[in-house]
């Protein structure tokens, strides 16, 4: 039998299968220049637009999370659940709540949350009309033991934040046909559900040659920032536009409070906050975080354009801030891939960004050895006070932030060798960089504890 092979419809129950270990998706985009691949490696964490990845739930001390797992030697996309439970130190065998049927590409990975019941929802992405995207919810509360089918509907690079006492606003990307024959753009949309059963119909946020967003959550303010593809171009991609709506989309404003006409049609537009292509400069999104006093706070890279390599530099990994008054912006550090993502947080007096900056194995490839930056002044300035790995195999990648973040899950990523197939192991690790966790590659038993992987160094 397919692993979650049935036909589409409505609250389809499904016992959902498990995995004898955690095994991440390696991927190659195919796109070669003289320093290698545009992008590739372990990408079970992938991307940076579908959030979040994994959130912690109080009420049963755990952490679930999901990521684009494998059948082991092979190229082939599972959609994984599973959680960490604090109390015990261990993981269940990984559930295999969708099995993609031969597709090996993690753009169709999928996004986690829990709602105000306690139900966990699996958002997975599709791919424009040809795969569609589908929503899933625990049958339980608090248990990955079997989902339901809830909705199937064109969705790619799903965000998906739930507001307690509001529901679900779920932000995604859908392509319409570009100017370009045989091209599609990426167009930013939304919708809502207030109870879980009936959603709205998709409102569209914004269309104008394409976009890659990020999106985020404080209280009941909710905001995305993205990019644009000049000319349609997906290989380029520059602005940074910012917008952010505190009345559950039915006003859409600028960061100071600026009403904006919605769809944005327009490259010059109000929620315009940075020209990059003016400058000369491309533009990746990574995470968008809140201070304590809702400030946004946008972590990005910064090139000068889409090959790997050199020549595509100087690569700048970039903190954001709007102040209340106007955005300020810091270096927090040179990187060597335009594909190097990190993630955000605030944590007390102290903001933290975990990123692969320093140079994996893999020299060219995107990646490389992960490591916990500090700021102490409000993202002013920033050092590297820990690295989290060494002497590695393969790259790291793709540090994802859980919504709610405890430790030692704190933060959570895959590796994997962008120049050529190889294994993709999965990793965790604590607030202080101190301490990282290898889930189990193989599992033997219904339960493991993760091991824990020797630091050195500073």
């Amino acid at each position: 039998m397919a692993l979650g092979s049935f036909a589409a419809g409505a609250a389809e129950p499904m016992v959902v299968p498990t995995a004898d270990g955690y095994r991440g998706i390696w991927f190659t985009l195919g796109q070669f220049s003289k320093y290698g691949d545009k992008y590739s490696g372990g990408l079970g964490t992938y991307t940076a637009n579908h959030q979040p990845l994994a959130v912690y739930a109080p009420q049963v001390d755990k952490t679930f999370f999901t990521y684009g797992g494998t059948i082991p030697g092979q190229r082939h996309l599972l959609i994984m659940v599973s959680c960490f439970d604090h109390k015990t130190g261990t993981v269940p065998r990984p559930v295999v709540v969708y099995d993609k049927m031969g597709v090996n590409d993690p753009h169709d990975n999928a996004c986690i949350n829990i709602d105000d019941q306690g139900y966990i929802w699996v958002f997975i992405s599709g791919r424009n009309v040809v795969r569609l995207g589908l929503k899933y919810r625990s049958r339980e509360p608090f248990n990955i033991a079997a989902f339901d089918r809830i909705e199937e509907k064109v969705m790619t690079y799903p965000q998906a934040w739930y507001l307690p006492g509001q529901g679900w606003f779920h932000l995604f990307t859908k392509y319409a046909p570009a100017s370009r024959p045989g091209f599609y753009e990426r167009e930013l949309y939304w919708q809502t559900s207030a109870d879980c059963k009936v959603w709205t119909a998709d409102q569209k946020l914004a269309g104008f040659g394409g976009h890659y967003q990020v999106s985020g959550v404080c209280g009941r303010k909710i905001a995305s920032y993205f990019n644009f593809h000049p000319g349609g171009d997906v290989d380029k991609r520059s602005n940074l536009y910012y917008a952010q709506t505190e009345d559950f989309g039915r006003t859409w404003t600028t960061v100071d409070g600026q009403p904006l006409e919605l769809p944005l049609q327009a490259v010059k537009n109000p929620a315009l906050v940075f020209d990059f292509q003016a400058q000369g400069k491309f533009m990746y999104t990574c995470d968008l975080n809140f201070d304590r006093a809702g400030h946004p706070l946008l972590l990005y890279v910064t090139s000068h354009g889409a090959k790997p390599g050199p020549d595509s530099a100087p690569r700048e990994l970039c903190l954001s801030r709007w102040d209340g008054k106007a955005w300020q912006t810091s270096v927090i550090s040179k990187i060597g891939h335009n594909y190097d993502m990190g993630s955000l947080w605030v944590d007390g007096d102290e903001w933290k960004v975990i990123a692969p900056t320093r140079t994996g194995p893999q020299r060219w490839g995107a990646g490389g050895e992960m490591c916990l930056w500090v700021s102490k002044d409000e993202g002013r300035t920033w050092a590297m006070n820990q690295q989290l790995t060494h002497d590695s195999p393969r790259n790291h990648n793709y540090a994802r932030r859980p919504l709610n973040a405890r430790d030692p899950f704190f933060t959570f990523w895959a590796d994997g060798n962008p120049d050529r197939f190889s294994e993709s192991h999965l990793y965790f690790g604590d607030a202080a960089g101190k301490r990282v966790w290898e889930l189990p590659y193989d599992m033997t038993n219904s339960t493991a504890r993760p091991a824990r992987i020797q630091i050195s160094g500073p």
